[in-house]
């Protein structure tokens, strides 16, 4: 087993600071609601030893939640700690079903919007698929823009249409051209939200038929279902579809589309710059009362949800029953530093093969393959994301593993 790590204190303490001021709006007053201490700041870095886990840098998170916008923020974020290079393994496109998610994503956008023959920039491109997938599904010329680029990963999937720069995307880069701008799980690791919106309006212009998209993760469900492990230190920002559709409006822009996707996991909103005033008009970005609402439950909510998730893993740990988790991500960071039982937890699966021999922030169990199960035979895998269930019991049956699955919920 693993050795125990620190403990992690949780807190649900509501504090108002009326002199805080919301990132996203700009208005007055923020209530701290959630937090937890002594987490590690990064989740997607590659940790090449155990020591080097369990040592891994530590701050601490308080949710605050602004009254006049819906935003939700980290107050205690500082970006500084954070390491965005070629460490950082954020890609899922080793899922099959994920990379299919994201291939008809690519194709509506093209499809829909008419992105053909068109200029993309890719703000955050991680490892570059998406931009690729633009770009071969409507004949595009693309430039991503990423520290986090890894030449080497893409080097036959890169054609002479496609450009990437290993840095982080600011107002240096206005003179790049963009009919179309794309921006996927980046966002809510910014913490000034709306002056990286302005400035991003700002390097548009007059440019006033260019397509804006970001994808950024739900915190609405997160709320409704107490899902602590969707909350760590690397996302500063937390947003519902009316927060981002607020924050859109108020830095220029106007709402094409704003929609709910992949098991409402994930949020979408399409613009184009704004002529002048820009003014809710869709029933989406009506959730200020559905916010506060999940807000004011989510310590009942989160406290049986963590409390749930300890026991049923502790009892298995009593029992002598091997566990694993599969999600070496951030999800699998969170729910294992949060919950504070890394002890009853050896080792956690990762499909993603870069993945395989490292450790995991904090708590340090070893990133294992699918494989390495046949001879650890687990008697529960913990799916860190039940949207996954189907494709890792596909992956079991290959195996001729009959461990029993045992998806995350609220």
């Amino acid at each position: 087993m693993a050795e125990a790590t620190r403990q992690t204190a949780v807190s649900f303490e509501r504090v108002k600071d009326d002199a805080a001021r919301c990132p996203n709006c700009h208005s007055h007053g923020m209530t701290t609601f959630y937090g937890v201490d002594d987490i590690p700041v990064h989740s997607c870095l590659l940790v090449p030893t155990k020591q080097d886990a369990l040592a891994f840098p530590r701050r601490s998170l308080r949710l605050g939640f602004c009254a006049a916008c819906g935003f939700i923020a980290n107050m205690l974020f500082d970006p500084a700690v954070h390491e965005y290079s070629a460490r950082y393994e954020e890609t899922q496109g080793f899922s099959p079903l994920f990379t299919s998610f994201a291939r008809d994503l690519a194709a509506r956008l093209v499809e829909q919007y008419g992105i053909r023959s068109k200029n993309v920039l890719e703000i955050g491109c991680g490892k570059g698929e998406f931009l690729i997938l633009l770009n071969r599904i409507g004949d595009n010329r693309g430039i991503g823009v990423d520290p986090s680029y890894i030449p080497e990963r893409m080097a036959k999937e890169v054609d002479s249409e496609l450009v990437f720069i290993r840095d982080f995307y600011s107002e240096k880069y206005a003179g790049l051209p963009a009919d179309f701008i794309c921006c996927r799980h980046t966002l809510e690791h910014i913490a000034p939200t709306r002056d990286f919106l302005s400035m991003i309006r700002h390097t548009i212009g007059d440019r006033l038929d260019t397509l804006v998209f970001f994808e950024v993760p739900d915190v609405l469900r997160v709320l409704r279902e107490g899902a602590f492990w969707d909350v760590y230190y690397e996302h500063s920002s937390y947003f519902t579809l009316g927060s981002l559709a607020r924050l859109f409006r108020v830095s220029g822009f106007e709402i094409l589309e704003l929609s709910e996707a992949y098991d409402s996991q994930y949020l979408l909103i399409m613009a184009q710059p704004a002529t002048g005033p820009s003014r809710p008009i869709l029933e989406a970005e009506d959730d200020l009362e559905q916010v506060a609402n999940a807000v004011e439950s989510f310590e009942d909510v989160c406290s049986a949800c963590l409390e749930r998730h300890r026991e049923r893993i502790t009892h298995a740990a009593k029992t002598g029953k091997r566990m694993v988790l599969w999600g070496s991500g951030s999800k699998g960071v969170a729910f294992l530093t949060t919950l504070g039982v890394d002890a009853a937890i050896e080792y956690v699966v990762d499909i993603n093969p870069h993945r395989h021999g490292k450790f995991m922030p904090g708590t340090g169990q070893q990133i294992v393959s699918p494989a390495f199960l046949l001879d650890y035979k687990p008697d529960y895998i913990v799916i860190m994301n039940p949207i996954y269930q189907e494709e890792i019991q596909r992956d079991l049956d290959r195996l001729g593993l009959k461990s029993e699955l045992v998806p995350i919920s609220g």
